[in-house]
């Protein structure tokens, strides 16, 4: 079998930086870190409306357990009418992420 050895330079432009997929990842967790959703940017995030939302998520003892802030979770479910969801969105990210097999197979 014969071989060829080829030396081959790219030219990387000087607003473009290389790095490692992990690094990337970690910097995109890192730009939700501090940062809060309401029920509109979940809808958003998720493509589902709140209703599905609140039926497959928020709502089931499960999964409510994990979610709900008097419980130690990240998400703020309101107590009268008029208050608003708040989710901690990296926090939610992760959990969307994780759960996404037990959301979708009930």
């Amino acid at each position: 079998m014969q071989k060829l050895n080829v030396s081959l330079t790219i030219q990387i432009p000087d607003d473009m930086v290389l790095i490692k997929k992990v690094e990337y990842e970690e910097m995109k967790y890192n730009e939700l870190k501090g940062v809060y959703w309401n029920m509109k940017d979940l809808e958003q995030k998720t493509t589902r409306k709140s209703e599905w939302i609140k039926e497959n998520i928020l709502y089931p003892s499960q999964f409510r357990k994990i979610l709900d802030a008097e419980n130690g979770g990240f998400v703020f479910y309101p107590k009268v009418k008029g208050q608003t969801w708040v989710f901690q969105a990296s926090k939610m990210t992760k959990f969307l992420d994780v759960n996404f097999t037990a959301i979708f197979t009930k």
